[in-house]
């Protein structure tokens, strides 16, 4: 965007120019399975990683590949990023910004159903949006959503926005995949799986399997080929592959990349991937001892190897983390801030301005994070004995891993997913208010220059803003970001998709469901 864009009115269009810079995030890097036009018919299965007992229709609590494939088939959002990385409407026929982007119309497409036959209207959008932003919400998207300081109906298919602040970016906040559209009901909305999206909801057996069945009267006429899918939970991703070697599932996501070279040479399979922003993190809770040290958390930002971790546990499918979480290719990245690097002696160094001889610390991990998660911990262990750090490599169950070990105990392993934009990833998991704030990490400078930068519209100043804030989280955070990694799936070869699919999220930004097809 130009200086001064956004001072009168800011359309669609302008808003797509200025976020181009994403869609080299999203790039596609990917052999394709079968490039072929599109036909609708056949069953398909998955088996995905993630699935918990613990999870519910309400995408508010989605956080796994399991609820993330299921929710693209039943629902939709009011903006969609493409595989290019553009935003474009989704549910919506429009959105407009005036007043500096304090103020935004959003605009309804007309014609449009839940499954149940309710036609979509605006109540539903507003219904679902407050849903985020009540008392006992415990969505990762209200902080995104508090500086909507009042929504008004202005007929069915018309809704006005005023925020506290301009936000250049807030269009882009509803292409979130928890942003999903519920119907409203009673004044709240239906958690029943009841959805605008191409497939009708069958069976639903949290952390074990979902059955969905196309959605006959989908608005959609580009979307949604297949007859029926199968989702089935599967953490392990031995049990993955093997399902799919076999014939027992027709798409996996992460292979494991141990026995990647094994499974491309297996007839019939087909390996793609996608470069993005998904990354892995380490994170301490920087409100305890001994990670509410500065000096504590530089020692075990030197003490990690990361080209190790790209070799051994990437095998390549990826680039080196600088402990931030914005990734190359996306706008607004401080491409000159300088590599963290491996260094035991600057770790003892630290350790050392902390006042501490040595560390014995417990570092919680699953195998069911992603393939290599408990190598990686395993790795970064032998790296920190060289600091005088003794790490226990703490394995957790898969199941309940987020609920009962991510953001309760003081060191996680975990992964984040790509984010449009620097705003969005650093006001999800960095922002003082953030409700997955894994850090814990509280900073009244960064928050202040967040806020500053969001309403911003000279794009040169909005970058320098980003980059000090990168370098704050690197300098100063409690997250150890080794690795952006690949997203690395496979499937069947009957199983047909676009030639160019998004990296935003895995197995085509998580909306393989409604985009593939089987072509025979």
């Amino acid at each position: 965007m130009r200086s001064g864009q956004l001072s009168t009115t800011l359309s669609r269009r302008s808003l797509m120019a200025g976020m181009a810079g994403t869609g080299a995030i999203l790039a596609l890097g990917t052999r394709a399975a079968r490039a072929q036009e599109p036909k609708r018919g056949g069953h398909v299965r998955y088996g995905v990683r993630g699935g918990s007992t613990s999870d519910t229709l309400d995408p508010s609590t989605f956080g796994n590949t399991f609820m993330r494939t299921l929710g693209y088939g039943l629902y939709n959002t009011l903006v969609e990023i493409d595989a290019n990385g553009a935003f474009h409407p989704e549910l919506l026929e429009s959105y407009e910004g005036s007043d500096g982007a304090k103020t935004w119309v959003f605009t309804l497409r007309q014609g449009i159903s839940f499954h149940d036959g309710k036609p979509l209207t605006a109540d539903d959008v507003i219904a679902s949006i407050r849903h985020h932003l009540g008392e006992v919400s415990k969505s990762g998207m209200k902080a995104l959503l508090t500086s909507i300081a009042n929504i008004t109906r202005e007929d069915d298919h018309t809704i006005r926005f005023e925020l506290d602040a301009g936000n250049a970016d807030f269009p882009v906040i509803f292409t979130d995949y928890r942003m999903m559209i519920l119907p409203e009901k009673d004044g709240s909305i239906d958690m029943s799986g009841n959805g605008t999206g191409g497939y009708v909801l069958k069976q639903f057996e949290p952390g074990v399997r979902a059955a969905v069945e196309r959605n006959p009267n989908y608005w959609r006429s580009d979307r949604a080929f297949f007859d029926s899918a199968e989702i089935i939970s599967m953490s392990d991703p031995t049990s993955r592959q093997n399902a799919l070697m076999t014939g027992g599932v027709d798409i996996i996501d992460q292979v494991d990349l141990k026995t990647v070279q094994l499974l491309k040479r297996q007839k019939g399979v087909a390996i793609m991937n996608t470069s993005g922003g998904l990354h892995y993190v380490y994170a301490m809770n920087t409100t305890l001892d001994p990670f509410d040290t500065v000096h504590v958390r530089q020692a075990l930002k030197y003490g990690v190897d990361r080209e190790a971790l790209l070799k051994k546990v990437l095998r390549g499918y990826g680039s080196i983390g600088n402990d931030h979480p914005i990734p190359r290719g996306m706008q607004f990245y401080a491409s000159d801030l300088e590599q963290t690097a491996y260094d035991p002696d600057k770790a003892k160094f630290h350790l050392k301005e902390a006042g501490l001889d040595g560390l014995d610390l417990a570092l919680h991990v699953s195998d069911g994070l992603y393939p290599g998660a408990v190598d990686g911990v395993t790795i970064y262990k032998e790296n920190l004995s060289a600091a005088g750090v003794n790490l226990d490599v703490a394995r957790e169950p898969a199941d309940g891993y987020f609920s009962n070990v991510w953001l309760k105990k003081p060191f996680v392993a975990s992964y984040w997913g790509a984010r449009p934009t620097a705003d969005i990833m650093f006001s999800s998991a960095y922002a003082s208010s953030a409700k997955w704030n894994e850090t814990h990490w509280k900073n009244e400078a960064f928050d202040k220059l967040l806020e500053a930068a969001r309403v911003e519209l000279d794009e040169s100043k909005r970058a320098e803003m980003y980059h000090d804030m990168q370098a704050m989280v690197r300098d100063e955070g409690g997250a150890v970001i080794p690795l952006f990694a690949d997203n690395v799936f496979a499937a069947n070869e009957k199983v047909g998709h676009p030639d160019v699919m998004s990296g935003a999220w895995e197995l085509d930004g998580g909306r393989s469901i409604e985009r593939w097809w089987l072509a025979e």
